[in-house]
């Protein structure tokens, strides 16, 4: 009886994604759990892996086809491949004549002419409803170089997130149709690919062991074999693919390979030669001229997006802001004594942000109306504290949300907060972990600011600022101390909250970092 292969369950912002690489044939004997076929959705790879062990009787979605959650992929028929190479070629080329009018197998990339052959149309990825264009921030690859299938091409900046645009399959660009800087539509043509192209002359100047790819869409680099999810990771991050222990099968490199490998900082190439140095620094070198020199460059859409919304939040609340200060102490000597054991039991340090999140979201269920949104007339009450986390990164400040955080435990929000700053630095967040919240804390102690007004995030009506901690003498129990203090502000929205709720709001937040334990007595 034949066992369906079929496509994993996406999350609810991913609407599709397309088959990537088929790592057997039809006729392929198969390990239950071996890696079979790899999808790629707009935002991740998704490893498929056989669900039983037996032969890849049938491949029903090709390569390049557009795929949706669930759909059946192929089938595995039960026993081993039989019969030798005969019949595996004989189901491998049936398989290629069934997807040469549509398919981008790797059959017909090797078959293709070194002047190029099957062309296709490189288009922009399928925007969210949220987004309406984006801008194509850089061309990687130029016209007539030669690339690996899924090799990064371009990349589309939006409001939100970068996303990239890979190679369809081995070849090269033909022809750019819309230039960096320009602004496109949701799967706008941006480029003509031609498979095979340029692949001729640069084969003939690599070492067979420099860089070979064996069809299955894994490509081997020196000794090492990379899956395709893999290769474009290494790519990502520019690293030594010698340095990377593979933990799949025949020793493969897989993308769980390459994340450790980024975390541990253990693949990073070695310093560029003094030979490459000088080019490197010439092409960052601004354009001078006279002796005061400038450099002008266009706004980036997220730091466009980013000003919109701050002008607009300043045009339309109506803006106040409350300070209080909150002691420190208790918090730090809590994480003093606590942060070694907290660590090995939840492999993630124990920071500030734990205490400020669980805190506000106690002071939100207090005070619904800091926790409520504005919606033309309407005021919206949340039933839920879900906070964003304004997180800096080099093109600017995002805010991903941690959703229930009433629900959640301070070790989770420190891996939470963990896992998004890394992410969000390297441009790696959904657009839908950007999206609601109902309020959002934002951090400048971490560079040094004593005080500041933190501006609202619409439709939001509340944000909480957080500031440097500093020693300064205290009056206590009518003595003088030095104790470290940390300056809060709240902005919010005068239309909704009162100056009496907000300020009891802050009071509530102080409250409760002064002594944790009402954190965990819910007091």
């Amino acid at each position: 009886m034949a066992t369906e292969i079929k496509a994993p369950t996406f999350p609810e912002s991913v609407a599709e994604g397309s088959v990537a690489a088929w790592h057997k044939k039809p006729g392929d004997s198969v390990e239950r759990d071996e890696l079979i076929v790899e999808i790629e959705t707009d935002k991740v790879v998704l490893e498929v892996v056989a669900p039983e062990a037996g032969t890849l009787s049938e491949v029903l979605a090709e390569e390049g086809d557009t795929v949706q959650s669930e759909q059946v992929l192929g089938r595995i028929g039960e026993g081993a491949a039989k019969g030798g190479e005969k019949k595996s070629e004989k189901s491998s080329e049936k398989a290629d004549a069934k997807a040469e009018p549509k398919s981008e197998a790797k059959s017909e990339t090797k078959a293709a002419p070194a002047a190029g052959g099957k062309s296709h149309e490189v288009k922009a990825p399928t925007f969210p409803e949220s987004i309406q264009e984006g801008t194509v921030a850089t061309w990687h690859k130029q016209v007539g170089e030669a690339v690996k299938r899924d090799e990064v091409l371009a990349d589309i900046e939006t409001d939100k997130v970068v996303l990239e645009v890979v190679a369809p399959a081995d070849g090269a660009i033909a022809e750019i149709k819309v230039e960096e800087g320009s602004q496109v539509e949701s799967e706008a043509v941006l480029a003509i690919f031609t498979e095979g192209a340029g692949g001729a002359a640069t084969a003939a100047d690599e070492t067979p062991a420099a860089s070979a790819d064996d069809g299955s869409g894994d490509e081997k680099v020196g000794d090492k074999i990379l899956a395709p999810a893999a290769r474009k990771m290494v790519a990502e991050h520019d690293l030594d693919v010698s340095k990377i222990d593979g933990t799949g099968k025949g020793g493969r490199i897989l993308k769980e390979d390459v994340q450790r490998a980024v975390q541990a900082g253990t693949a990073k190439k070695s310093a560029a030669t003094p030979a490459a140095a000088p080019k490197q620094a010439a092409a960052a070198a601004p354009v001078v001229e006279g002796e005061r020199p400038e450099k002008r460059v266009p706004m980036s859409r997220l730091r466009q997006t980013i000003a919109k919304r701050l002008v607009q939040a300043q045009q339309t609340a109506a803006m106040l802001t409350t300070y209080n200060e909150v002691d420190m102490g208790a918090v730090m000597e809590l994480r003093a004594q606590y942060k070694d054991t907290f660590l090995k039991a939840h492999d993630v340090k124990l920071g500030f942000m734990g205490f400020f999140v669980k805190a506000a979201a106690e002071a939100l269920k207090r005070f619904p109306d800091v926790n409520a949104s504005i919606d033309g007339t309407d005021i919206v009450y949340h039933g839920y504290q879900d906070i964003g986390v304004a997180v800096s990164t080099d093109r600017g400040l995002v805010v991903p949300v941690l959703r229930d955080t009433d629900s959640m435990k301070i070790a989770d929000v420190e891996k939470g907060i963990v896992d998004f700053g890394k992410r969000a630095r390297d441009g790696k967040l959904g657009i839908d972990e950007m999206q609601g919240g109902t309020f959002t804390i934002t951090n400048g102690g971490i560079f040094g600011s004593l005080m500041s007004t933190p501006i609202i995030n619409p439709p939001q009506t509340a944000i909480l600022g957080m500031h440097k901690i500093q020693e300064r003498p205290m009056a206590v129990n009518g003595k003088v101390e030095i104790r470290p203090m940390m300056y809060l502000a709240l902005s919010y929205d005068h239309r909704m909250i009162d100056g009496k709720d907000a300020v009891q709001f802050l009071v509530t937040i102080k409250e409760l970092l002064e002594d944790p334990a009402r954190l965990l007595l819910d007091i």
